[in-house]
C-alpha cells in the first residue's frame, strides 16, 4: 500500500486555489471523499498529513485552500488578518467552502455521493458552516472549532450530520457559545453530537501549541480521543 497525492488547482474568479488530494493506491474504486478545512494561517504540512491519515483509512483526503495558492500567515496578526475577512462575511466563506468540495466532488478518485468534512479551528468553523448551508454531504466534524453562528443561515434544515470535538476551557469558544451550538443544531434539525473534553484548551490536536496565555496548548490526550471519535462517525456515516 502507498499514500499516493496531487495537488488540485481550482478558482474561485481570478483566485486560483491549490489543494492537496490524498488516496491509496491499492483502491481502485471511488471512495468517500473527506475534505480538510485548514486553521487561520491557511493550507500547511498538518492539514496536508491528516488528509494522507484519512487515506490511510481508506477514504479520499483533501486538504483545501481557502485563501488562495501560496497565501499562507506567519504569524499571529497576519493569520487573524487572512481569517478576518471570511468573519465579516460569512456568505463569502460559504461560497468558497463549497466551491472546494465541489472541486473535490470532481475528482476520479472520489465517490461524489458519498463525501464528508472535517476541520480545525477556524475550520472547525469552516465545517460547521457547511453544514448550516443545508448542503448535501454525510456529515462534517469539527475540532477545536469557532463556534459563533454566521447569522445568514436561520431557517436552513441541517441534513449532514454532525460532530463537535471542544475543549471545555477553549477561550475562543467558551461554555455558552458550546451551550448554544447545541441548541442551534437543534433547532435547525441536525442529528448531533458533541464531545467536550475537560481541562483542554484551544489547538489541542496541534503539537506546536503551547501557549496558555492565548489559550492553545496541546493535549495527547484529547487529541487521541478525537481522532478516534472521528473514525467511528466517518464509519458510520460511510457504513
Amino acid at each position: 500500500m502507498s499514500i499516493l497525492t496531487r495537488q488540485l488547482k481550482y478558482a474561485d474568479g481570478d483566485v486560483a486555489f491549490e489543494g492537496l488530494l490524498a488516496w491509496n493506491d491499492a483502491v481502485e474504486d471511488p471512495r468517500p471523499g473527506v475534505m480538510v478545512a485548514h486553521a487561520w494561517a491557511g493550507r500547511s504540512g498538518f492539514e496536508d498529513s491528516k488528509a494522507q491519515k484519512l487515506a490511510e483509512l481508506g477514504y479520499i483526503g483533501f486538504s483545501l485552500d481557502l485563501y488562495g495558492k501560496g497565501v499562507r500567515g506567519t504569524s499571529t496578526d497576519e493569520n487573524a488578518a487572512l481569517m478576518q475577512p471570511f468573519l465579516d462575511d460569512r456568505a463569502m466563506l460559504q461560497r468558497r467552502l463549497l466551491l472546494s468540495l465541489n472541486a473535490m466532488r470532481e475528482q476520479s478518485e472520489v465517490d461524489a455521493e458519498n463525501v464528508a468534512a472535517i476541520g480545525y479551528c477556524f475550520g472547525g468553523l469552516s465545517v460547521l458552516d457547511i453544514a448550516r448551508t443545508g448542503e448535501d454531504l454525510a456529515g462534517v466534524a469539527s475540532f477545536h472549532g469557532i463556534l459563533a453562528p454566521p447569522g445568514n443561515t436561520e431557517g436552513n434544515t441541517i441534513t449532514a450530520k454532525v460532530l463537535v470535538l471542544h475543549g471545555w476551557d477553549d477561550p475562543m469558544a467558551p461554555p455558552d457559545h458550546f451551550a448554544s451550538l447545541a441548541k442551534e443544531l437543534t433547532a435547525m434539525g441536525a442529528d448531533w453530537q458533541m464531545h467536550a473534553y475537560g481541562n483542554t484548551m484551544h489547538a489541542f490536536t496541534n503539537p506546536e501549541a503551547n501557549d496558555p496565555d492565548f489559550g492553545t496548548v496541546y493535549s495527547e490526550q484529547a487529541d487521541r480521543r478525537s481522532w478516534a471519535a472521528m473514525q467511528d462517525f466517518l464509519a458510520e456515516l460511510f457504513a
